[in-house]
């Protein structure tokens, strides 16, 4: 049998979500002087109003953006803006990954609204050249499930009557954005910078929020995904006001990971070292002949959720089942030698490898990882 390498990551945790804690995180250091209060205490106040502008300080978008928190993570942030938005207008969606292809089933099957959905398989960005500025859009940024993200926003029309509605759950803080293009954007604790789960951040253009003020929903929307009060954007969720009762010790976490981004630099080093991190990974994937990329695009490739397949003839050749039971094999072979977890790909996705490769990643681990994944795959395949 293979012999296994000796140096293991320091911080072997590879997932997609929610992700690894920034370095040197601990439970004990988070501040624990608000748990148990009342969510509507004075000082909890303060503390989520001090979340949401300490995300605005990172994330860095435009001063006339507004950011609201919703419950549901990513997923609550963008039912918010699909429930309360659309509908006074035709709509579009580009599907070419799991999350994306959920929109489009909403909006199709729940929403009712007809929609056009531009699709693409896994592993390829859709034809975009049939975008409508004139209509409304929802897409993924990075699609976490395929590792395909946009090359650009040259498809969104500067001068557009459409909104754009964007998930970029797996982007945010770890690739540019392209604000003026974005009418709602999305994303999660979760995701880029390994904070707990179940609050969302929506960052509504003015655009958006004239939508809100003019055009009521034309759905019934449920009060924990309700955006507006008295048929205008409720403007104190931009204040960092709860639509209900959130989770402080997640709050609290959500400060530690900021204040840690903050001090290390900012934005500009979250994308520095996700892009270095994607760079160790890449270079291996260069070398090694049983692996390769699932975004057939190099532009498209996303630097984040790094999804892989695997080519090697005597693993293509295996049935679905089959090859879903190699990848498990991997997995339990990485974990049970607590050398790399959560690297499998997602439960919809095809069979393969998925490596975050986010900013709360350090370069030196994805480089000890990659030996480990080489040792796992030989001792499956000479299982096989």
């Amino acid at each position: 049998m293979p012999t296994p390498p000796t140096v293991k990551p320091m911080r072997p945790w590879f997932s997609s979500g929610p992700t690894a804690k920034r370095p040197g995180w601990t439970l004990s250091g988070l501040p624990d002087g608000l748990l148990g209060r009342g969510i509507r205490t004075p000082e909890v106040v303060a503390r989520f109003a001090y979340g949401l502008e300490l995300t605005r300080k990172v994330l860095a978008p435009p001063d006339d953006h507004v950011l609201a928190y919703i419950p549901g993570s990513d997923t609550g942030a963008v039912e918010s803006a699909m429930w309360s938005l659309l509908g006074s207008r035709p709509v579009q969606l580009l599907a070419f990954e799991n999350f994306g292809k959920t929109w489009a089933v909403d909006a199709r099957d729940h929403l009712k609204l007809d929609p056009e959905i531009l699709e693409a398989p896994w592993g390829r960005w859709p034809a975009t050249s049939a975008v409508d500025p004139a209509k409304d859009l929802v897409f993924p940024w990075n699609g976490t499930t395929s590792g395909v993200r946009a090359p650009n926003a040259d498809f969104i029309a500067d001068e557009r009557t459409g909104l754009v509605i964007c998930d970029a759950t797996s982007a945010a803080f770890a690739m540019p954005l392209p604000w003026p293009k974005l009418d709602v954007t999305t994303f999660s604790f979760q995701k880029a910078l390994g904070g707990e789960a179940g609050i969302g951040v929506a960052v509504l253009s003015p655009r958006a929020v004239q939508r809100l003020d003019e055009v009521e929903a034309r759905f019934p929307v449920p009060k924990l995904l309700r955006l507006t009060e008295g048929g205008r954007f409720n403007r104190a969720l931009a204040t960092g006001t709860m639509i209900n009762t959130f989770s402080v010790l997640t709050l609290e976490d959500w400060i530690d990971a900021l204040e840690w981004a903050d001090r290390i630099g900012g934005l500009d080093e979250l994308i520095r070292r996700t892009d270095a991190n994607f760079a160790m990974l890449a270079d291996w994937v260069g070398r090694t002949p049983w692996i390769d990329f699932l975004a057939e695009d190099p532009a498209t490739r996303s630097t984040t959720s790094v999804c892989l397949k695997i080519v090697n003839p005597r693993v293509t050749a295996l049935d679905d089942a089959a090859r879903q039971a190699f990848v498990w094999r991997l997995k339990a072979l990485l974990e049970e030698a607590g050398a790399a977890f959560d690297v499998e790909s997602h439960r919809n996705a095809p069979a393969g490898l998925r490596i975050w490769c986010g900013c709360t990643v350090e370069a030196e681990d994805v480089a000890a990882a990659t030996p480990w994944l080489d040792w796992a795959f030989a001792t499956a395949v000479a299982e096989l």
